[in-house]
């Protein structure tokens, strides 16, 4: 049952709503608490709206029998912080659950068309009702958001006496009440009505709303709200353009998502009681200094011996990359990348570990020379394997994929030493291409001159999104990294029609580089698809090269040809070309990359010029 809202009385500088719980009617399963309902985001439940709680009250709400702690060193590391903590699960068992804030604020009755704030209705305690018409209320259909993450409510009072003249901007409050009602007459902004009942201002609609001057002509700026904080959170300084959005846009929240797999020597779990202790002990070289730190700190009874602990501190240092006295975010996350694609490459046999090891993985007994004409190489089957994802941040108005520091907005008020991640454990496949062929390939100038399309689009996209263009990342599109990310859609896609496995619940992994060109396939649920061998039997060599083949000829024809195939631009901003959701496209939770940068004429050519796809020579036409 949803807990009362605040009824008569002020609830802070800010307006914000009063914490309680998720409604019970409104569950949400641990891994959506990372990708879809995290920390800031809004939730509709029936005819309500909220938004998610910071991380500052979750530390004191989410118990641990609920919210365990996971540990995965590398990427503990490389966040910053000393442990990862699993959401609550928010369904009929659960005791806990993610605290949420009633957003927005901002409230319709249907039937008397009264809009104002949800504690003006005077609801019932429980309901979220119009206290006089006793009809559901509805939630502002419309929000304001910035490029730093800020959200706030619609100013529907500034819209409604917005001045004549696009320069002015009403200053002083009315005392009337606003409506709001829909015409009827079509679908659009034009059909929703707000007016004032001052008879100051006359009725209009929310036609105009989404320019992206539209609020900046009123004289309104962002004041820096961050409503999922509570009334206790101060106002931000902040003054970006404001824009409006739909509450349900995605726009609205997107996760920053990082993750990592455990490798050894950290994937056996061994290393997990230190885990609070290994900045401390990274300041120490000698291993006396370490192991009088130890004593120390454990009262003599090390749980990890002492060797272990010194090999441990050994293979960390080892994964800092060369060259720069303080890498970047971007460069560490990359050394992170090598160092898996690098244990990928030289396996991991489960005969030389116990049972604890979760990273498992081994070269097929089948003869591999059968993949030599596929220009693959070097598969590998992950019989096992840990991945971490965790919520680092989130932004809003932009690409989570290519932002920079600055326009992330993090989780909690004051830092916190942990966050919200979620573990996979499953298997996988993986391969990689012969860099010889690929070298050449890379070299075309017909190649070039299709990557440097997709690029351009992808770049102009970004610093469109960006205040400032000047510091935008430069789009990771290169021919190799398209050419991969094509193929483990394909090979997706494959699985899914002839192993059984349903495409949302594969995952891709890409390790494109100018050292690396591999691709990692593997089941990315939490539950138990295709997690009993299933997959890993897909990547003995004799049944990959059927599995290639097949998935290269099925992407030589497409359901939307010859639109589809001839298209000079395609998906978000034109940064695709040959790619569709009837080719090669996939569920979000399967790309890495939000189904950008994909084009299946590198892998078949086109028809104007079949050499340009890198397994043409498998095609005859």
């Amino acid at each position: 049952m949803t807990p009362p809202p605040a009824r008569r009385r002020r609830t802070g500088t800010n307006g914000a709503a009063p914490a309680h719980n998720l409604p019970r009617r409104g569950a949400v399963r641990r891994a959506q608490a990372i990708t879809t309902y995290g920390v800031g985001s809004l939730i509709a439940v029936d005819h309500e709206s909220f938004i998610v709680s910071g991380l500052d009250e979750a530390e004191q709400s989410w118990s641990r029998d609920e919210s365990p702690r996971i540990h995965e060193r590398r990427l503990a590391r490389l966040l910053d912080i000393d442990y990862f903590r699993l959401p609550p699960a928010s369904d009929d068992t659960s005791r806990d659950g993610l605290r949420v804030r009633r957003f927005p604020l901002m409230h319709s009755c249907p039937e008397c068309n009264d809009l104002q704030r949800h504690r003006d209705f005077n609801p019932p305690a429980g309901r979220s009702v119009c206290g006089t018409c006793e009809v559901d209320l509805v939630p502002s259909r419309f929000v304001v958001a910035c490029e730093a993450g800020h959200l706030g409510e619609f100013p529907y009072w500034q819209w409604v006496h917005r001045s004549k003249d696009r320069g002015g901007s009403p200053t002083a409050q009315c005392g009337g009440k606003l409506k709001l009602r829909t015409s009827g007459h079509t679908s659009s902004l034009r059909s929703i009505l707000v007016s004032c009942t001052c008879g100051q201002a006359p009725e209009v609609s929310m036609e105009g709303s989404f320019r992206r001057n539209a609020l900046k002509d009123l004289g309104l700026k962002c004041r820096g709200a961050r409503p999922w904080l509570g009334a206790s959170a101060p106002l931000q300084e902040c003054g970006l353009l404001l824009r409006t959005l739909q509450r349900g846009s995605s726009a609205v929240w997107q996760p920053v998502l990082k993750s990592a797999l455990s490798i050894p020597p950290w994937s056996d779990g061994r290393a997990d009681p230190l885990a609070e202790h290994w900045d401390a002990l990274r300041e120490y070289d000698e291993r006396d200094h370490v192991e009088i730190y130890l004593k120390g700190v454990f009262k003599g009874k090390c749980p990890v011996p002492l060797d272990e602990v010194m090999a441990l501190l050994e293979a960390e240092r080892e994964e800092d990359p060369d060259g720069e006295a303080a890498p970047t975010f971007d460069h560490r996350y990359r050394a992170l990348r090598n160092k898996e694609y690098e244990r990928l490459r030289a396996g991991n046999d489960e005969s030389e570990h116990n049972r604890d090891e979760q990273f498992v993985c081994e070269t097929p007994l089948g003869d591999q020379s059968v993949l030599d004409p596929l220009g693959v190489t070097g598969p590998m089957l992950v019989k096992r394997l840990r991945e971490v994802r965790a919520l680092k941040a989130f932004t809003r108005l932009v690409d989570a994929e290519s932002t920079t520091d600055s326009k992330e907005m993090p989780l909690s008020e004051h830092p916190l030493r942990w966050l919200p991640a979620m573990e996979v454990r499953g298997e996988g496949v993986f391969l990689r291409l012969d860099e010889d062929r690929l070298d050449a390939w890379e070299r075309a100038p017909a190649v070039a001159a299709r990557i440097e399309r997709m690029r351009t689009a992808h770049q102009r996209v970004l610093e469109e999104r960006a205040e400032d263009p000047s510091r935008v990342t430069p789009s990771p599109a290169t021919p190799r990294m398209v050419l991969l990310h094509t193929l483990a859609h394909v090979l997706i896609n494959e699985w899914s029609l002839e192993a059984g496995y349903p495409a949302a619940s594969l995952r891709e992994r890409l390790y494109a580089a100018d050292d690396m060109a591999g691709v990692l396939v593997y089941t990315a649920t939490s539950d138990s698809a295709g997690s009993l061998g299933g997959l890993v039997a897909q990547g003995e060599p004799e049944i990959l090269d059927r599995t290639v083949r097949s998935a290269v000829h099925r992407a030589e024809w497409c359901s939307s040809d010859p639109l589809c195939v001839e298209t000079e631009a395609s998906g978000t901003g034109g940064s695709n070309l040959a790619a569709c959701h009837a080719c090669v496209m996939l569920p979000e939770t399967s790309c890495e990359h939000n189904n950008i940068l994909l084009d299946r004429a590198l892998l078949v050519g086109t028809p104007d010029d079949p050499d340009l796809g890198f397994f043409a020579k498998l095609l005859t036409r």
